[in-house]
């Protein structure tokens, strides 16, 4: 099939070079002229504009969108929109909240524009390995599409879960969950790492042989054996952690519908804390302890 990708980062690019391997024709666009220059030379085809990518594309279109959430997928859509066709179909793959792809669905419809949206998970890994892909979106354009779905998904790895919105929604969950996964491998082998009885433990080795058999096996869990393999003691990391926004709406969505998820929420927060060098909480509580019972204060 021929489509477009608009955003050729580390997860669009592979996207397209994923495609390109299943036959299919990429028409591309990125910001950066040296990255559309890249996949030009693997064999899509390249535009400098988006104005020149809808040119490119036979009618009905499908123009897939891999830009950050927010802002920008709005622009993007804004400035495809007047350009498009009814029955042409874009494609959401980021991250996006799902409240924005239900307005941004219905929007586009009033133009005879379906969206779709395609929650996406595989990371950098997906090249090779295929993408776990949540998709949301009517029957008719879903199935127009299931040929590029199919083809970047490992087998069975492509479900259709519902109507627009639905993709990023099941996809917010899937990351919230794994924020909880995240803390829970973080805090086990933080324990190992500390232990004064057996100071001499090898978390790469226990890692590995946790792969084998054990019930906390996991993809998660054989990267974290392949990063201790590369720094035993991830002395090279800082620690550090962000998050791009899905496990906080995963939080307010349990919020409101009464749904409790303390291990999620607790994750979040933890994330929170390692943003601070010194927490200034920590300091309150240190002080309360030492005004109410006299416990010792460390000076900075």
């Amino acid at each position: 099939m021929q489509l477009a990708m608009i955003g050729l980062g580390r997860m669009g690019g592979n996207m397209v070079e994923r495609l390109m391997r299943h036959g299919h024709e990429l028409v591309v666009y990125d910001r950066t002229p040296a990255v559309v220059a890249k996949y030009q030379g693997l064999g899509a085809t390249g535009t400098s504009d988006l104005a020149g990518l809808i040119q490119s594309l036979k009618t009905p279109r499908i123009v897939w969108i891999m830009v950050p959430a927010g802002d920008p997928v709005d622009q993007t859509i804004a400035t495809l929109q007047p350009m498009l066709s009814p029955g042409d179909i874009i494609i959401d793959g980021g991250n996006s909240n799902f409240h924005d792809t239900i307005r941004r669905g219905r929007e586009l419809s009033q133009s005879k524009i379906e969206l779709i949206d395609s929650g996406t998970s595989g990371g950098i890994w997906g090249l090779e390995n295929g993408y776990c892909l949540m998709v949301g979106g009517s029957e008719t354009a879903v199935k127009r599409c299931e040929p590029i779905f199919t083809s970047l998904a490992p087998e069975n790895g492509y479900a259709h879960v519902g109507p627009t919105g639905s993709g990023h929604y099941v996809k917010m969950v899937h990351n919230g969950i794994e924020y909880g996964l995240l803390q829970a491998y973080a805090e086990g082998y933080e324990i190992l790492n500390a232990s004064k009885i057996f100071p001499e433990l090898n978390l790469g080795q226990i890692a590995e042989v946790w792969q084998h058999g054990s019930v906390v096996r996991s993809w998660l869990n054989e990267l974290a054996a392949s990063a201790f393999a590369r720094d035993a003691s991830l002395a090279a990391v800082k620690g550090w952690v962000a998050d791009s926004g899905e496990g906080r709406w995963t939080v307010q969505e349990a919020i409101d519908l009464d749904v409790p998820a303390p291990v999620i929420t607790l994750s979040l927060q933890t994330r929170f804390r390692s943003r601070q060098t010194d927490s200034f909480g920590a300091k309150v509580i240190a002080a309360l302890r030492n005004e109410f019972g006299g416990h010792e204060v460390k000076h900075t």
